[in-house]
């Protein structure tokens, strides 16, 4: 499979009163596919999310969407385009990242979340030097992450939820 230059297919969640701002790296070919952020159905993102929140799982688009805002919570990646092949983290290069201030000027983010180490890489070299915010590094939600149990991920993920209130 040959490295292709994708642009993110999909538009940031959030609102004035968004408190957290969760970024992954890029989506993969199913969530572009799906046309929404984490549409992969063995990703674990929606699943812990609502487990932290005490929710139920949201399943359609408009759900998911609700569900951020209703909990406070923006959602993105750090990358706005790159090379890459399928939906392989590794071969991302050539990265362009997004302009997070379209997020961050119009809500009171208080915590930047990664979720995993492929996100928290690029936020560091691409967008944390011209941002000057840090940001917390969460474990995984990708079926690859085998290590993490969901329940292991709940309890690294209240980290979250902390921080909206």
């Amino acid at each position: 499979m040959e490295a292709a230059r994708v642009v993110h297919p999909i538009a940031p969640v959030f609102d004035k009163d968004s408190r957290v701002l969760i970024l992954g790296s890029f989506p993969s070919v199913k969530s572009r596919e799906a046309g929404f952020f984490y549409g992969h159905p063995q990703n674990r993102y929606w699943k812990v999310l609502a487990e932290v929140f005490g929710e139920e799982l949201p399943k359609t688009i408009p759900e998911k969407k609700e569900f951020l805002l209703r909990n406070h919570v923006a959602a993105w990646d750090v990358i706005q385009s790159c090379e890459i092949v399928g939906s392989s983290d590794a071969s991302i290069k050539n990265v362009v990242a997004n302009d997070l201030r379209v997020i961050l000027d119009a809500a009171e983010i208080r915590q930047i979340f990664v979720n995993g180490k492929t996100a928290e890489k690029m936020f560091l070299k691409y967008t944390q030097p011209g941002l000057g915010r840090d940001c917390v590094c969460l474990p995984s939600t990708s079926p690859a992450n085998a290590a993490w149990s969901v329940e292991k991920l709940v309890q690294a993920w209240r980290a979250v939820r902390d921080a909206v209130r």
